[in-house]
């Protein structure tokens, strides 16, 4: 940690520090669409109105990790420590040299030259966390102008809720005006039943909005029967990835922020993929073309962005 911020509470694991090799390799171009950068704190402060001060995390060490892995590109996503300042998540973008995308936060008040220099430093959303547990969530007339204020530089949004919040954000969320992604399947109560109502509300809003998408990540945060299997996840991502095969995503979560439980193997959770998706031509649609055309669409031809 940097020397003005301690993690808390004391009983947070930090990031594995030596993740095994996974057995199963990713398809060339494989991107980790979901991970973060912390600090480290004494360059990059984290916000006074945080509530968690998380271990420090560098954009050296993502980058080290992903190479680890086998994969080629991060997607960086802000973390709610550091609230709407990007500053961590920029440099790690320049530092990147185009093999990395970000998603920032933002308030009502952005200015139109924050946003153009976002832009320009490969960032391509912004996110909507609504676990109170981690942010004071902003009103929803504020997320509309943010929404608005974002649409025309072609950015998508990520929203982050609980399972048990669908309900009431439903309405909210199905009138957003861009594409959509979903963290983590919405956190589904993994010992529920995948034919379940509360799940089945998430497939609802899946398959009724062709704007939506969802990461089939963080099986160490939902899993009730542990790791290194995460059996009881399974059934909940396969039948996602299975349905919505062109609008799934996965990612690391490193550096696993907020776990007490265990200490994440990043080795194993790639080893998780194919237990997801099953056939290879999923596991290039999930880890390779599906964040291509979300984040790096002025690579693809003409005939891959549709």
């Amino acid at each position: 940690m940097g020397r003005n911020f301690q993690m808390d509470p004391p009983d947070w694991r930090v990031w594995h520090p030596s993740p095994t090799r996974p057995a199963f390799t990713p398809p060339p171009g494989a991107v980790d669409a979901h991970c973060h950068v912390f600090g480290p704190g004494d360059e990059f402060p984290f916000a006074p109105e945080r509530k968690y001060t998380p271990c420090d995390a560098s954009k050296d060490q993502l980058s080290s990790l992903r190479d680890h892995l086998g994969f080629s590109r991060n997607v960086i996503v802000q973390a709610t420590c550091h609230g709407a300042d990007n500053r961590a998540l920029v440099d790690a973008l320049k530092a990147a040299n185009g093999r990395a995308k970000g998603v920032a936060t933002v308030k009502r008040d952005v200015t139109d030259a924050d946003l153009a220099a976002l832009d320009a430093a490969g960032v391509k959303g912004v996110r909507f966390n609504f676990v109170k547990r981690l942010v004071n969530t902003l009103p929803f007339d504020d997320l509309r102008t943010i929404a608005e204020r974002i649409k025309p530089l072609g950015w998508h949004i990520v929203i982050y809720f609980e399972a048990d919040d669908l309900p009431d954000l439903y309405d909210f969320i199905v009138a957003l005006p861009t594409d959509v992604v979903v963290d983590h399947m919405g956190r589904p109560d993994v010992t529920k039943p995948v034919d379940g109502a509360e799940f089945a509300l998430f497939l609802k809003l899946m398959d009724e909005h062709e704007n939506f998408w969802s990461k089939v990540s963080c099986p160490e945060r939902l899993s009730r029967s542990g790791p290194t299997e995460y059996a009881d996840v399974v059934p909940f991502a396969r039948s996602v990835v299975e349905a919505f095969p062109d609008r799934v995503l996965w990612g690391t979560d490193w550096p696993h922020p907020n776990l007490n439980t265990h200490t994440p193997d990043d080795g194993k959770l790639v080893d998780f993929i194919p237990k997801i998706a099953v056939t290879p031509e999923l596991q290039r649609k999930l880890l390779v073309d599906n964040p291509m055309r979300l984040y790096w669409p002025e690579e693809l031809k003409p005939t891959e962005t549709r």
